[in-house]
C-alpha cells in the first residue's frame, strides 16, 4: 500500500494553493468544503477564483511564490504549469515536515487527493495511488449511481441516538446487532424517502422494544421502465437489491428481473388481456399480508406504476391498514417509446400538448371523449390498443381528425427487438394487421410521428 488513507481535519487549518488556472480552481472548490482557510498565491488567476476572493471565502495574492510562503501551513497543494517550480515547492514542503501534493506528478507528493463520494458525514475516497486518476473518477462514478444522496442525514440520524443506545444495551455485539437492524431495515428506508420524523419514531420505539423491529415489513412499489435497465432510477436499483419477495408482471424485461436480489423469492402475477395470471384483488391481499409478516415486498410493475399500472389501488389498502411504502416512478412507456422510436411527444411546430389514453377499458368499452382526442396541434398515445386498433382510428377520424394523420405503433420499445411501424391514421389498422397483439405496444397518433425519419437513433 504506497499511500495509507487517511482523514485529516483541515477546518480553520491553513492550506496553500500556488498556482491560478483550472486545476488550481477545481482543488480550491474542493477545499472550500472541508472549512479549511485557502491561500492562493499566483500571478495570474482564474475567474471563479477572484469572484471567491470578492466573496471573502479565500485569500488571494496576485504574484509569485517566495519561499517564506511555506511558513504556518498544513497541506501545501503546488498546481503551476512549471515543472522545475513544482519541485521547488515540494522540496521545501518536505524539508519542513508539511504534507505537499503536486498536480499530476506523484513522484513529487507525498499526499493525493482522492475522488470523493460526499454524502457528508459520510465520505468515501477512491485512490488509484496517484496512478490513473481517471480509472478514481469513473469508480467515484459508479457508487454515486449506489448511495443515496440522502446517506449523511441517515449518519446524523444515527449520530443523535448513539448515546440511548449505547444506554440502552449493555454488550458492543447488541449495539451492533440493533444498529445492523435500524440502518438496513424500515427506519432507514424512512429517512432515504425523506420522512425523518417516521425514522425518528421507528428507531425510539425500537429502543422502548427492540422486538419491533423484526415485526415491520414494507411494500416498495417500483416502475421498472418500459424495458431498457439503463432507464431504471437509482432509487428503484437499490431497493430491488433490499426486498426479500417480489411480484412482477409480464411486461417486466429479463434483463431488468436479473438486477433483484438473487436470494429473493420471485412471483409471477402477469395480466395480459382478460387473462390474470393473479386477480388484482388478490394481488392487493398478498401484498397486504407479506408486509405485514415483516418482509420487504418489491412491487415491480413495467412502465410507471401511476400511469395505466394499477399502482393506486395496490397500496390504497396498505394505506388503510398502515403499511409503510415507498412508490418509486419510472420512465412511462409513452416517453421511453417515443424517444427511442424518434417520435418526440410535443413540438413547437406540430403538437403543443400530449394525451395518454388506455387503449382498454375495465369494463371492456371504448367510452372515450373523442371530441378532445380528435383535436389537432397534439400527441395522442394509446396504451393496450393494438387489439382496438379499428375502433381507436374509426372514432378518431369520425370526429374530425383527417385520416392522413400520421400514426404509428411501437412494440418492444426500448429494447433490442423494438420495431416500429409508421402509416397514417386512415390506414393504420390495415398495416397492423401483421403485428403481434401480445407484444408490448403503443399506439402514436399525431403530426410528430412524421418527425420519426429525421429523428430515429435507436
Amino acid at each position: 500500500m504506497e499511500y495509507f488513507p487517511l482523514f485529516t481535519r483541515l477546518q480553520h487549518r491553513t492550506v496553500l494553493i500556488i498556482g491560478g488556472g483550472d486545476i488550481a480552481t477545481r482543488k480550491t472548490q474542493l477545499l472550500l468544503k472541508s472549512g479549511a482557510k485557502l491561500r492562493i498565491i499566483a500571478p495570474h488567476v482564474s475567474t471563479e477564483l477572484n469572484i471567491l476572493q470578492q466573496q471573502g471565502s479565500i485569500e488571494l495574492e496576485l504574484r509569485p511564490y517566495v519561499a517564506t510562503d511555506l511558513e504556518h501551513c498544513s497541506l501545501i497543494i503546488a498546481a503551476t504549469n512549471d515543472r522545475e517550480l513544482n519541485q521547488q515547492i515540494a522540496l521545501a514542503a518536505q524539508a519542513k515536515n508539511i504534507d505537499v501534493n503536486v498536480v499530476d506528478d506523484p513522484k513529487l507528493s507525498n499526499v493525493v487527493l482522492p475522488a470523493l463520494v460526499d454524502r457528508d458525514p459520510v465520505v468515501i475516497a477512491i485512490s488509484s495511488s496517484a496512478g490513473s486518476p481517471v480509472l478514481s473518477r469513473l469508480l467515484r462514478a459508479q457508487l454515486e449511481s449506489l448511495i443515496p444522496s440522502r446517506y449523511g442525514l441517515l449518519a446524523n440520524l444515527a449520530k443523535r441516538f448513539r448515546q440511548e443506545v449505547k444506554n440502552r444495551f449493555a454488550s458492543s455485539r447488541e449495539r451492533r446487532q440493533f444498529w445492523e437492524q435500524i440502518l438496513d431495515g424500515p427506519a432507514a428506508e424512512q429517512m432515504l424517502a425523506g420522512h425523518d420524523k417516521a425514522a425518528e419514531r421507528i428507531i425510539s420505539e425500537a429502543l422502548n422494544n427492540p422486538d419491533t423491529l423484526s415485526k415491520t415489513g414494507e411494500v416498495f412499489l417500483v416502475g421498472a421502465g418500459p424495458g431498457d435497465p439503463d432507464l431504471l432510477t437509482f432509487r428503484a436499483l437499490r431497493l430491488m437489491q433490499k426486498c426479500d419477495i417480489v411480484l412482477y408482471d409480464r411486461l417486466v424485461s429479463d434483463e431488468i428481473l436479473n438486477l433483484v436480489r438473487r436470494e429473493a423469492k420471485r412471483i409471477y402475477v402477469g395480466k395480459a388481456r382478460s387473462d390474470h395470471a393473479l386477480p388484482q384483488d388478490e394481488i392487493n391481499e398478498f401484498l397486504l399480508r407479506e408486509a405485514k409478516s415483516g418482509k420487504r415486498v418489491l412491487r415491480l410493475k413495467g412502465g410507471d406504476p401511476f400511469v395505466f399500472g394499477r399502482g393506486g389501488e395496490e397500496i390504497m389498502r396498505l394505506a388503510e391498514e398502515g403499511i409503510p411504502f415507498q412508490v418509486v416512478p419510472s420512465v412511462t412507456a409513452a416517453n421511453g417509446c417515443g424517444a427511442y422510436a424518434g417520435i418526440p411527444l410535443t413540438h413547437r411546430d406540430f403538437a403543443q400538448s400530449c394525451t395518454f389514453v388506455t387503449g382498454h377499458t375495465k369494463d371492456g368499452k371504448l367510452d372515450l371523449n373523442w371530441t378532445q382526442l380528435a383535436q389537432p396541434n397534439q400527441t395522442v398515445v394509446f396504451y393496450m390498443g393494438l387489439a382496438n386498433v379499428h375502433a381507436l382510428t374509426e372514432n378518431l377520424i369520425a370526429h374530425g381528425l383527417d385520416g392522413n394523420t400520421p400514426a404509428a405503433v411501437v412494440q418492444n420499445g426500448t429494447r433490442p427487438n423494438q420495431t416500429v411501424l409508421v402509416s397514417s391514421l386512415e390506414n393504420l389498422a390495415r398495416d397492423a394487421q401483421s403485428l403481434t397483439i401480445s407484444v408490448p405496444s403503443l399506439i402514436f397518433v399525431g403530426h410528430t410521428v412524421s418527425l420519426r425519419q429525421q429523428l430515429a437513433w435507436f
